[in-house]
């Protein structure tokens, strides 16, 4: 089983790797071209808000509340009835996504008072927000599609797919900076109509892949249907227990709408480097094991859960830990030799690069939480995370007007990480005191093998990075070299030294 998980999380994480190259492309070429000022804050705002939207409702608690339904209904029911619950949950999923953005796009200067109230003091900065939310809200309903035919695709084992998918909106985004921007008599609203268009695409993507497997929907209202009622009631408290991580980041928001200029954006650009490992193995992971766990819990195989959970955290550590430690200890360098082009100056790399080491630290956490809590919902138990995202919300809220002072937009990054520790934590502590979880045998030896293979990566970083004011002056080419070739070395020595102290692939099988 454990050959399969791998396989599988490594097509996810090899196609995600694709999508988060060509989104640093992306993010490149928003450096070169606007910078990090009040119209790419503007931007961030008006794309952050259906995104954080699409994360809350579609790709987190929709997703999560369906496959569990999804796979219940492959194993104990027929499949004209596996049929009729995808048909039923398009259509009605359709319709109330159709109402949303309605209401999103008249409600858009509202919306901005809410997501960006510091926006206020500068009108045109206002009203530039608000009319590039206006064509950015629809990407909601076409991208909350799109995850919903990916949940279909991953329940049937084709992952590759659903984790291409945004490599199409990271290669419309660059054609619109390039291409449509310049065009724009305001250019960034170019990026806006990016986002509208990237939405289309990759729902349109998805479609022969549905038809291959023939479960290509046919939209029709079934909301007093029982696998559609359901999901609805699944979905109700998943909708703040899934993303307790983005409504932190979203309270960041608003709080750096009242710090400086190139606030947001600092915490946009750091965020991304943060999201890259997030992205290609945490996340990578819950997509793998949310299915198997549903069939296995759907199965009552108890102690196939718990090795599946097993398995997962020992991978997510594995990876995670080094990643967190090579972020932290490099993250002027990655700005520098990333970013620091055209209107992204040397002063955004230094003030990026703090928020940036807050966030990292946050990275363990962030990969165990997208383990852990797959943990409840392949139990179809979406409520016991709300408990355990409403503790750490708070507390997020809290670390924020404490930190902020003293900090700044730094402030706001490290009081998301701490906040996300907390989760963690909490849902850790429940698998075990409920005995849905019991640890393999092992785990002594390997999180000391750990701390050993990450210390000598950590050696080899720390004096090979050098001074911020080094990467500064150097060439683009010269940047590059030199952190490719600290990645390389930092990467080959946790390696051969997790290999020297006696860790092995076949110790990390189901």
């Amino acid at each position: 089983m454990s050959k399969a998980l791998l396989k599988s999380t490594g097509i996810v994480s090899g196609m995600t790797s694709l999508s988060r190259v060509t989104g640093f492309i992306r993010d490149v070429v928003y450096a070169q071209m606007f910078g990090a000022g009040a119209v790419t804050d503007a931007f961030f705002v008006a794309f952050r808000i259906p995104n954080f939207l699409r994360r809350l409702f579609a790709e987190g608690a929709f997703s999560l509340a369906f496959v569990p339904v999804f796979a219940e209904y492959q194993t104990q029911h027929s499949r004209k009835e596996l049929e009729e619950l995808v048909d039923q949950v398009a259509g009605t999923l359709g319709v109330i996504l159709l109402l949303i953005t309605a209401a999103g796009v008249v409600a858009a200067p509202v919306l901005i008072l809410l997501f960006a109230p510091g926006f206020t003091a500068d009108a045109e900065k206002y009203a530039l927000t608000v009319e590039m939310l206006r064509i950015t809200f629809p990407y909601l309903l076409f991208i909350s599609l799109t995850a919903f035919a990916g949940g279909i695709l991953n329940s049937c084992g084709r992952f590759a797919i659903p984790a291409v998918t945004p490599v199409l909106l990271n290669l419309t985004m660059i054609a619109a900076a390039l291409w449509l921007a310049p065009r724009m008599e305001q250019p960034v609203v170019g990026l806006a109509w990016g986002v509208f268009i990237a939405g289309i695409l990759q729902l349109g993507f998805q479609i022969p892949f549905l038809w291959r497997v023939k479960l290509l929907p046919r939209p029709r209202w079934g909301w007093a249907a029982r696998g559609v009622q359901k999901i609805l009631k699944l979905m109700v408290p998943a909708i703040f227990g899934s993303s307790v991580m983005q409504i932190n980041l979203l309270i960041d928001t608003v709080v750096a709408s009242f710090l400086i200029s190139g606030s947001v954006s600092w915490l946009y650009y750091s965020d991304r480097l943060v999201e890259f490992p997030l992205g290609i193995f945490g996340v990578a992971l819950g997509t793998v094991i949310l299915p198997r766990l549903s069939r296995q819990h759907a199965s009552a195989e108890v102690a196939g859960f718990s090795r599946t959970l097993d398995w997962a955290l020992r991978w997510a550590l594995l990876i995670g830990v080094p990643a967190s430690v090579a972020l932290i200890l490099l993250a002027g360098p990655l700005l520098s030799a990333l970013f620091q082009y055209g209107a992204f100056t040397a002063h955004d790399v230094a003030m990026a690069s703090r928020s940036l080491m807050a966030f990292a630290f946050g990275l363990v956490a962030f990969m165990l939480i997208k383990v852990l809590a797959p943990g409840f919902y392949a139990r179809q138990d979406t409520r016991s995370p709300v408990k355990y995202g409403v503790i750490a919300m708070v507390a997020n809220t809290v670390l924020v007007l404490i930190l902020v002072w003293p900090l700044a937009h730094v402030g706001l990054a490290l009081a998301t990480s701490l906040a996300a520790f907390l989760n963690a934590g909490l849902l850790f502590v429940n698998l075990r005191r409920r005995e849905i979880y019991q640890p393999g045998a092992g785990w002594p030896k390997f999180l000391t093998q750990l701390f050993v293979a990450t210390l000598a990566m950590g050696l080899v970083l720390w004096f090979g990075a050098g001074d911020l004011a080094q990467w500064a002056s150097a060439s683009a080419r010269e940047r590059l070299w030199h952190l490719t070739g600290l990645i390389a070395g930092g990467g080959g020595t946790y390696l051969l030294v997790a290999l020297a102290v006696g860790i092995r692939p076949r110790h990390l099988q189901v």
